[in-house]
C-alpha cells in the first residue's frame, strides 16, 4: 500500500464560504496581480497538478529527479493531444480536482484520465472520483463539471445532469466501473472496495457519497475590477448569489438522495484561459 503525495502549494483563494447554504457553497478564485487577473499565473499552476491528476499511484511515488521529465511529458499527453482544445473538458476536471483536493484534503480513488482508451477520447460517468475522510467513515466524492462561458447555461446542464447520474440504476452501474478501477496501491483500497460492493445497501452508500459540482464562467466582476478588495467582493457575491439561485430552481429539492457541494471559479475570460493553457501544455510535450 503506498501513501499519496502531498498537494501542490495553494494557489487559489477562497473568496466565499456558505456551509449553511442548500447546497453548500464555495468560491474560489486566482486573484490579482498588478491590476491583472493571474491568468498566467493561474495557468502555470493547474500544469503544477498535471502528474497528480493524469498518473497512477505507483508512477507518482516513483517520481524522482531522473525521470520527472518524462512522467511530466506523459501526464500532458494523457490529458490531450488536439487542435480542438476549446471543447474539452479536461481543463474543468483538473480545476475540481485541485478544488476539493485543495478545501478538503481528498485523495483520488481512481484516476479517471488513465483509463482513456485512446488518444483525444473522453472518460464517461463522473468527472472525478475522490474520497474525503470523515471520522470513522470514508465519503465517497463523485464530481461533476462545467467549464463554461456562461454561468447560467452551466447551471442548466448541470442541474440536468445530477437529476439523471443519481438515478439508482444509473449510480449501481457507475459503481460497478468504479471498483473495476480503483488502484490497489490506494490506501482507501480495501475501505472502499467494502463500500460499493454490490451487496451493500444502496442507502448506506449515499450516506456516505457526495457529489462536488464544480462551475466555471466569465466574470464581470473580473473585467470591470483590477484588485481583489471589498468592491470586487461585492460585485462578485452578487454573481454567486444569482448563479446559486439559479441552480436551486433547476434543481428540484428532495429528489436528489446524494448531497451536493457546489464550487465556483469565475475567471477573466475561458477562451484567454484555454489559449494559454494550451501553449504550455504543447511546450511541454
Amino acid at each position: 500500500m503506498s501513501s499519496y503525495p502531498s498537494p501542490p502549494v495553494t494557489f487559489l483563494e477562497k473568496i466565499f464560504e456558505d456551509i449553511t447554504s442548500i447546497p453548500p457553497q464555495i468560491t474560489l478564485c486566482a486573484g490579482y496581480e498588478s491590476g491583472n487577473w493571474r491568468c498566467d499565473a493561474f495557468a502555470e499552476h493547474l500544469l503544477e497538478w498535471l502528474p497528480e491528476f493524469a498518473l497512477s499511484l505507483e508512477e507518482l511515488n516513483s517520481l524522482s529527479p531522473g525521470n520527472a521529465l518524462r512522467f511530466i511529458r506523459k501526464a500532458s499527453q494523457l490529458v490531450y493531444q488536439t487542435e480542438k482544445y476549446g471543447r474539452r473538458g479536461e481543463f474543468g476536471e483538473i480545476l475540481l480536482h485541485i478544488a476539493i483536493r485543495q478545501i478538503y484534503n481528498s485523495i483520488p480513488a481512481i484516476t479517471k484520465i488513465y483509463w482513456k482508451d485512446s488518444v483525444n477520447s473522453t472518460v464517461k460517468g463522473f468527472d472525478s472520483v475522490h474520497v474525503v475522510p470523515n471520522g470513522e467513515l470514508l465519503e465517497l466524492w463523485l464530481g461533476e463539471v462545467k467549464f463554461y462561458e456562461d454561468g447560467k447555461k452551466a447551471i442548466k446542464e448541470v442541474a440536468s445532469e445530477i437529476i439523471a447520474h443519481t438515478k439508482a440504476d444509473y449510480l449501481r452501474n457507475e459503481f460497478l466501473l468504479i471498483t473495476n478501477k480503483l488502484d490497489k496501491q490506494s490506501p482507501f483500497y480495501e475501505k472502499l472496495s467494502q463500500l460499493l460492493d454490490k451487496n451493500t445497501s444502496l442507502d448506506k452508500i449515499f450516506s456516505q457519497t457526495c457529489i462536488p459540482i464544480l462551475v466555471t464562467y466569465d466574470s464581470n466582476a473580473i473585467k470591470v475590477c483590477s484588485k481583489s478588495d471589498d468592491v470586487y467582493k461585492t460585485q462578485l457575491s452578487v454573481e454567486i448569489q444569482n448563479l446559486q439561485d439559479e441552480f436551486n430552481k433547476k434543481s428540484p429539492k428532495g429528489t436528489i438522495p446524494i448531497k451536493l457541494h457546489l464550487f465556483f471559479i469565475p475567471i477573466h475570460t475561458k477562451k484567454e484561459f484555454i489559449k494559454i493553457l494550451d501553449s504550455k501544455l504543447k511546450g511541454l510535450q
